[in-house]
């Protein structure tokens, strides 16, 4: 890194650390309340977006060659369409969250219970737009897109939301503008040739794009980042993020590169100080991730691994920062030095590295209906779920279902084992079962109730969103939104798909395998002896505890208990499946753990595979801890045995790579067997136990020195269902 990155950076730190204040809401509320409160409510919505982003303060930083910045994990910086305002307090009366809460109770009381114990879901985010249209066609391409449909149009329904994509365009562009006469002020004075020249350049640059198609890499990277802030700034959700970058930026840097207008080291500048301000946009939310898939292939299905793909894994590896959360797209057919510098990432990238095996999960997104050109250009949202970039509707991982609780709700006659509390109206307790098959059917009649009426909550929620938080900037942005005058949740978006994770889906595979062979294969122990074990939490049951434990699980390679986690896996993505949305899509599982592997853990009680209450379940589709008895070989076999074509949304296995003998020539072919194998996800951390116990004495420490410093991982990590959501407090502790 060079002395003036070095220099960038920490000053962005800095920056981005401090504490901030944004005037969106306040702005936002003006125009919509004050301003133009007798519009019709879609062209009200478009000009409040356009008023508000028009007043964002203009911000060159010092050393920047990347123009702009909106600091968005500050108060002030919500989103007033989604979840209201205190800004004003009408805005419960023109809020997706408000409405939506409202139908619910209105339409599905039965909603009640569910909700109350799983959570209702509906959140939105996680998907990634295709800015690539933006970089060729210019906004004035895009505005004349909306012109020609709009003239061909019949439809007032899609007239009017072409009026208001024109508007929220037009503000966009306001926006962009005013950035190049503050550059051309810091010209007039500088007094360092070199950085008077700079300044020019990036003022003419602002004065062309976004406004008229990109003509070189630097074009490219500032239209990129205007239309970053300012899609973020319309969608403030966790989970969205920018993509495939290097598939959409390398036809510029290779045009550059072919006219000998740029060289590879000043394209590396570039990205880094693209990836610094990235970070400082949203330094202080840690759990807020912002993906950006690397590799990878071609819609026609050639490989797109190009040099600015090695470019990004070698410069997020450097910085070692929180964001962007770069992941790499593995081919089979992928470049051995390309597989070597990934295994390098995985082993010194501190936990960001995470590896996608690229055709098993494009064949799975192909099974599920996406077509086989838009499965070769999936994305990844900022947890792992994917899907087409700029093809679906952004309740793409809105829920995750605590499956345990299902499961401890059919064992314990429709009661929580910690509380006793009454959840679903039900008698039959295990001690009544004459055989696994009728405990399974209950179990499996159960689940697909609850998901069913989670569905049917989502398709309401997608309603509201359509009406209340239309997102006209992403919408212009969004196959097929244009071609079919609709926006992002209205129809408009090529797949009107949903998603969600189903967590704890390997402790309930082991549960019921214990459950099978204990109770009715062996007959060692009987349903009211397994249940009284459950309710006391193992007190006075350890001999059967340490009998449940010592059974095979899944993880060890053993064909019983994995062959009972696919088939508990397959009964959920049936019952997703199952469910058609509003527009015709489907619903995609993601099977990932994220944070509700332990609170979702808390809220169960013990389990029959001998977990005790309250313990956190296994990482996404990984066993459970301590079930790889037979190593990471031997979990993998099992990992990858499950039916993983039916995970069209990525299904994530942690594994965890001790450093002392996790080096390049052990690490390469574990990698490459899981891809070969067909595993989807491969989530690599390789940081080290003492390392982990250092962090914990940091945080104590921290903690018995300043109390309040409790409160930072609360604020750092989304609350329970919610996804990646940004914290509210902007200030940095610890």
């Amino acid at each position: 890194m060079t002395d003036r990155l070095s220099s960038y950076k920490e000053q962005a730190y800095a920056r981005g650390f401090a504490e901030h204040h944004s005037p969106k809401e306040a702005n936002w509320s003006r125009a919509f309340f004050e301003v133009y409160p007798d519009l019709p409510r879609p062209e009200r919505q478009a000009r409040s977006f356009a008023y508000a982003l028009e007043r964002e303060p203009i911000l060159i930083q010092p050393l920047s060659r990347i123009a702009g910045q909106i600091y968005q994990a500050c108060p002030g910086a919500g989103c007033p369409e989604r979840s209201g305002s205190p800004e004003h307090p009408d805005w419960a009366d023109f809020s997706v969250s408000e409405d939506a809460v409202r139908r619910i109770a209105d339409e599905l009381p039965e909603a009640e219970f569910y909700n109350r114990f799983f959570g209702h879901g509906g959140f939105p985010g996680h998907i990634c737009w295709d800015f690539g249209r933006m970089l060729e066609l210019g906004v004035g391409g895009l505005l004349e897109l909306c012109a020609e449909n709009s003239v061909r149009s019949d439809d007032p329904k899609a007239r009017e939301f072409y009026t208001c994509v024109e508007i929220a365009l037009q503000g966009f562009l306001t926006w962009t503008d005013l950035h190049a006469r503050p550059l051309e002020e810091m010209a007039a004075t500088e007094t360092d040739p070199g950085r008077r020249e700079e300044l020019r350049a990036m003022a003419a640059t602002c004065a062309r794009v976004p406004r008229q198609p990109c003509l070189t890499f630097r074009e490219a990277i500032q239209a990129f980042w205007f239309q970053h802030l300012a899609v973020m700034y319309e969608n403030p959700f966790g989970g969205n993020g920018p993509g495939r970058l290097d598939y959409y930026l390398w036809p510029y840097l290779e045009r550059d590169l072919e006219l000998g207008c740029t060289n590879l080291e000043e394209a590396r500048e570039l990205v880094t100080e693209l990836f610094i301000d990235l970070h400082e946009r949203i330094a202080p939310a840690d759990g807020w991730v912002e993906a950006l898939p690397v590799g990878g292939r071609h819609p026609d299905g050639s490989s797109a691994i190009n040099p600015l793909s090695y470019i990004m894994i070698e410069v997020i590896t450097e910085l070692q920062q929180t964001h962007p959360s770069v992941y790499v797209r593995l081919p089979d057919d992928a470049p051995d030095d390309f597989v070597d510098l990934t295994v390098r990432y995985l082993i010194e990238g501190k936990n960001r590295a995470q590896v996608y095996g690229d055709d098993a999960v494009i064949a799975a997104l192909h099974a599920s209906g996406v077509s086989l050109e838009d499965a070769r250009h999936w994305t990844a949202g900022g947890c792992m779920e994917v899907s087409p970039q700029g093809c679906n509707c952004d309740l793409l991982f809105s829920f995750a279902h605590n499956v345990p609780r299902t499961l401890e709700l059919i064992l314990n006659g429709g009661c929580l084992l910690q509380t006793g509390e009454r959840v679903i109206a039900r008698d039959k307790t295990l001690a009544d079962y004459d055989s696994f098959e009728e405990l399974y059917a209950d179990f499996e009649t159960e689940l697909g109730r609850q998901l069913d009426l989670l569905m049917r909550q989502l398709d309401i929620w997608l309603e509201s969103y359509a009406r209340y938080r239309p997102s006209f900037l992403l919408s212009s942005m969004t196959y097929d939104c244009l071609e079919r005058g609709r926006s992002i949740n209205d129809g408009g978006a090529r797949y009107t798909n949903y998603g969600g994770s189903g967590v704890g889906i390997p402790n309930v595979g082991d549960s019921l395998h214990s459950i099978k062979r204990t109770l009715f294969d062996e007959g060692r122990f009987t349903g009211q002896q397994i249940l009284d074990a459950l309710r006391s939490d193992f007190a006075g049951h350890e001999d059967m505890q340490t009998y449940l434990r010592s059974l095979p699980r899944y993880g060890a390679d053993d064909e019983a208990p994995d062959s009972m986690v696919d088939r508990v896996l397959c009964t959920f993505t049936d019952c997703l499946r199952s469910h058609r949305t509003p527009h015709g899509g489907t619903a995609y599982p993601i099977i990932l753990g994220f944070v509700w592997v332990v609170e979702h853990g808390k809220q169960v009680g013990a389990t029959p595979d001998g977990r005790n209450a309250g313990r956190p379940f296994a990482h996404g589709l990984s066993p459970q801890s301590g079930s790889a008895v037979k190593g990471v070989t031997g979990a993998i076999q099992s990992a990858t045995s499950l039916s993983l074509d039916r995970v069209s949304g990525g299904g994530a296995m942690m594994w965890d790579l001790d450093p002392t003998w996790a080096t390049p020539e052990v690490v390469k072919p574990l990698l490459q067997t899981f891809i070969q194998q067909g595993g989807h996800i491969f989530q690599g951390n390789a940081t080290s136990v003492d390392e982990l116990i250092e962090a914990q004495g940091v945080m104590v420490h921290a903690q018995e020195a300043d109390p309040a410093a409790e409160e930072v991982p609360l604020q750092r990590l989304p609350a329970e269902g919610e996804g990646h959501r940004p914290p509210q407090v902007a200030a940095h502790k610890g």
